[in-house]
């Protein structure tokens, strides 16, 4: 599998930067510290102005790579499903029994991140944390639909539909096998943001996944 990781190339549309930050040694540090700062100050206080004096850059390099700050956040969330989807691929390729398939694809899909030690200038574990942190900033926004039609969120709603293609393996019948994968990808966002800062409501643990919550849903409703 590490080899496979490391021959592995994540595609982003062509629309979300001005120059690919994979073709040079300062994208490839913007992208790198991008992740560093957003996690340390939040995306709200994060600007390019700060990022340029943390890698020693003028402002307007970063500008010849994204045109604004929401399109790198949105590049960065499209690395992050992209990664997490090849993660799920490998997962339940070849797995014929389908619901050894679905729980193996939820337990992908709900794990605490590593970093990859394959990808040197991007920290998936940190970047996990912007993704459950800031994620819905990238959906939540005037320009949403229009942005979906330019293939934005293409591979966010590509992971969904192969959930909901497990589903249906499953359970044919199933009435909301869209809505259960859906809410599998985007609740183990939220719940895992509930874990950090509202642990009162929520019976996920620090040192465990929300995998034995979906697992023990998709077991009753589908059964």
């Amino acid at each position: 599998m590490q080899n496979l990781l490391h021959n592995f190339k994540i595609t982003i549309t062509d629309k979300l930067y001005l120059k690919d930050p994979e073709t040079s040694a300062l994208g490839k540090k913007i992208i790198k510290n991008s992740i560093i700062l957003i996690d340390e100050i939040g995306f709200e206080a994060f600007t390019f102005k700060k990022l340029g004096a943390l890698i020693n850059s003028n402002e307007s390099s970063l500008y010849r790579y994204f045109e604004n700050k929401h399109k790198l956040l949105v590049y960065l969330s499209n690395y992050y499903w992209s990664w997490t989807e090849y993660n799920l691929v490998i997962a339940t390729t070849n797995v014929e029994d389908p619901m050894e398939k679905l729980t193996r694809g939820i337990n992908r899909v709900t794990q605490v991140i590593q970093d990859d030690p394959q990808t040197p200038h991007i920290d998936e574990s940190i970047l996990s944390r912007i993704i459950i942190s800031e994620f819905n900033k990238t959906l939540f926004t005037k320009e949403v639909d229009q942005e979906n039609k330019e293939g934005y969120f293409v591979v966010y709603k590509r992971i969904i539909h192969r959930v909901i293609a497990m589903i249906e393996a499953v359970n044919p019948t199933y009435p909301y096998a869209k809505t259960l994968a859906s809410s599998i990808i985007d609740g183990n966002l939220h719940q895992n943001y509930l874990k950090d800062h509202f642990k009162t409501i929520t019976n996920l643990s620090n040192s465990e996944s929300i995998n034995d919550f979906y697992t023990d849903i998709i077991k009753k409703v589908l059964a």
